[in-house]
């Protein structure tokens, strides 16, 4: 015969802990995350986020009130830090390194739900979450290129006036081109015949 303690003692066993507070606010961040990188922007509900944090609806939107807003602050959590640029004492390798860098996290959970929204949210949504795209992923980029080509005016194997905007934008662009274009995922061949047969020649005088 089973007794009521044993009873409470057999759900409590077979229960998911309660969750709250920042632990909760993960989980479903996660499971957001999880929803932009399988069915992407246009299939993410914010019914399927509560089943994938094993929550209820009313607790996500008490703390999101729009799907725009949960989203926002999934990539902003999730998206991975740029922080430093590599130096492996040419500009060729540097920048081979930090293409490679930047290729993990395009297809990392975060890379992949973020290039969902960039790719499937209509403009208005895309025009909310720009400053986020811009300052998390564009931003950081740019900056560590630019911090690359710098050193390498400084070592000599740069030359002196490659200092235009346009060249920062290059390798982001075609890496995004070919991403969402030709479903390209960038192996180590493809990053080296790019840093070799483009950034490289535009990168370098004439003489050397």
């Amino acid at each position: 015969m089973v007794t009521s303690r044993s009873a409470a003692t057999a759900r409590s066993q077979g229960a998911s802990p309660r969750r709250r507070g920042p632990v909760l606010e993960r989980a479903i961040l996660e499971a957001a995350l999880d929803q932009l990188s399988t069915v992407g922007w246009n299939g993410l509900t914010m019914e399927g986020v509560a089943v994938g944090a094993q929550t209820g609806k009313a607790a996500v939107y008490r703390r999101w009130p729009s799907k725009e807003d949960l989203v926002a602050d999934a990539l902003q959590v999730g998206l991975p830090t740029l922080d430093e640029a590599p130096d492996h004492g040419s500009v060729r390798e540097d920048l081979y390194q930090l293409c490679r860098r930047i290729r993990a996290a395009m297809y990392s959970k975060p890379g992949f739900a973020l290039r969902s929204v960039i790719h499937e949210c209509d403009s208005e949504t895309a025009e909310r979450l720009h400053g986020l795209i811009v300052t998390g992923v564009i931003e950081p980029s740019a900056r560590l290129l630019r911090e690359v080509v710098r050193r390498g005016i400084r070592r000599g194997d740069v030359r002196a006036d490659a200092t235009g905007e346009l060249l920062f934008d290059v390798i982001p662009a075609m890496m995004m081109y070919r991403s969402k274009m030709c479903a390209s995922e960038w192996t180590d061949a493809e990053i080296a015949a790019m840093i070799d047969q483009i950034m490289v020649p535009l990168l370098r005088s004439p003489s050397s």
